[in-house]
């Protein structure tokens, strides 16, 4: 199992790479949704236990 998680991450990572060598600027813009549905998901919750304080 400790060698198949192994294998897994190192393709991730080569996956990964070959994806920001290929193309950086999809890789970019791919990255930038990604942190803004974070911000989002983290506004949310803030609102949220505002109003369950309130």
């Amino acid at each position: 199992m400790e060698k198949a998680k192994k294998i897994t991450l190192w393709v991730l990572g080569i996956f990964v790479a070959y994806t920001i060598i290929h193309s950086p600027k999809r890789s970019a813009e791919l990255v930038q949704i990604g942190f803004e549905g974070i911000s989002d998901a983290a506004k949310s919750v803030g609102e949220f236990m505002t109003q369950l304080i309130s």
